[in-house]
């Protein structure tokens, strides 16, 4: 039994050696591109803008568009919410602060914004690789798609201010605020 790693070490296979350095080197480019927000969007913009032309091009895939908009729907919902619900927690007995004497509490997201570009990047990115699987082109009449997905996100938004209303959070962070003092 010499040969079966009898010296206590594990003997990996090539594949999956390569999947672990892959794996590790995806994640340091991942780590490496979180505090640079601005260009991770251009990138993801310039992701969906090369989906948009495909699917232009091809003239084809309604059906894997409306689904990649209903995910970024979701995506976007979570992006808006809190991560503990008011409407839930008012039921515990503990709310938001209405008072000024009341603790402040930040904001904070049920889907964090690197999460939220990070699922929405890889939406699109699947999406593009699914408009070359020729089975996936359902003949559809993609105005009655777009004006459900219209209705769906007009519906959502609409339900989503209100409950910001009432519940008086505000999900956009604008930044430290600055005084300049007196002029």
């Amino acid at each position: 039994m010499e040969g079966l790693g009898s010296d206590g070490a594990s003997v990996t296979s090539p594949v999956a050696q390569w999947k672990s350095d892959f794996s590790r080197a995806f994640q340091y480019y991942l780590d490496r591109s979180t505090p640079h927000t601005l260009h991770r969007w251009l990138g993801t913009l310039a992701v969906a803008m090369i989906y948009i032309l495909r699917v232009y091009y091809v003239q084809g895939f309604y059906v894997v568009s409306y689904g990649l908009g209903i995910y970024v729907l979701n995506l976007l919902i979570g992006f808006f919410s809190p991560k503990v619900d008011p409407e839930l927690e008012a039921l515990d007995g503990a709310s938001l602060p209405t008072k000024g004497a009341d603790e402040f509490r930040p904001f904070v997201r049920r889907l964090p914004e690197f999460k939220f570009w990070y699922s929405i990047t890889k939406a699109f990115l699947i999406a593009f690789v699914m408009t070359f699987i020729s089975v996936l082109d359902v003949p559809v009449f993609w105005p009655i798609l777009l004006c459900y997905w219209i209705v769906l996100f007009v519906l959502t938004m609409k339900r989503q201010i209100l409950h910001m209303i009432k519940y008086k959070y505000v999900p956009f962070d604008i930044g430290k605020q600055r005084y300049t003092g007196k002029k």
